[in-house]
């Protein structure tokens, strides 16, 4: 009887503390969609505005006797500045405090919001919104996906990462030719790439969890995370918009 009743006891302490983790976990990774959506929404909202507002607009684009718009030097500056922040974020996040890292996020994503300010010159609104609302359907598959798996999706890491590196080369090389044909393969390709990231990214987020030490850790990891995920739902939102969007 005694040691059925140790057995159980162990038991009933390995449930509770299985049930805390969890819990945990739910918060934490709550914590970080709600960081990721509240800069989607930060960055959308500026977007938006400098859009709709002549005055901001003309800083950052400036019309052409053709009838549309060319980036200003602004509009350069812009589209540059986002990957500063990642920079900071992604090496001197550990020398700062989760306070300092949230504004940066805060401020990251306003200034990706005025980099993408012209998709609402390029692009129809009926068209955004509808590849906006296929992005979250296919992001939010993919990420329930990375997080309920039970499969290691690590060996996704080094393939992804190839094929970014591929975008992004692919990427700058049609800046200069503009050819539409390598745009249609980059944007498959990187549909693939970036929705394979969002179920890896995922479950690798959900397993920092169980490297956090305190709550300062939590917070910064929590912003990191978001940055991730952000990231993969913006390029995902980008590469199709390339390939479904309708133009003005």
């Amino acid at each position: 009887m005694a040691n059925e009743f140790e057995r159980g006891t162990v038991i009933q302490g390995r449930t509770a503390a299985a049930e805390q983790i969890d819990e945990g976990l739910r918060a934490y990774m709550l914590r970080v969609y709600n960081y990721m959506t509240t800069g989607l929404a930060l960055t959308g909202i500026v977007a938006w505005l400098v859009a709709s507002t002549p005055a901001l607009l003309q800083l950052f684009y400036a019309p052409t006797p053709q009838g549309g718009f060319q980036p200003t030097i602004l509009a350069w500056i812009a589209m540059l500045s986002p990957l500063a922040f990642v920079m900071v974020l992604s090496f001197g996040v550990h020398r700062m405090k989760a306070s300092t890292a949230q504004l940066l996020f805060w401020l990251f994503a306003g200034v990706m919001g005025l980099s993408m300010a012209h998709i609402f010159i390029t692009f129809t609104g009926a068209s955004i919104a509808r590849v906006f609302f296929i992005t979250a359907a296919t992001f939010a598959a993919m990420s329930l996906y990375g997080y309920t798996t039970k499969r290691d999706l690590s060996g996704w890491g080094t393939f992804l990462f190839m094929g970014l590196i591929g975008i992004i080369i692919a990427s700058i090389v049609n800046i200069f030719i503009g050819s539409s044909m390598i745009q249609f393969v980059v944007s498959v390709i990187g549909v693939l790439v970036f929705v394979g990231l969002t179920a890896y990214d995922t479950q690798r987020i959900k397993e920092m969890y169980n490297e956090l030490d305190n709550s300062e850790v939590a917070g910064k990891k929590a912003i990191m995370g978001a940055l991730s995920l952000y990231l993969n739902f913006i390029n995902l939102f980008m590469m199709l918009l390339h390939l479904f969007g309708q133009r003005e």
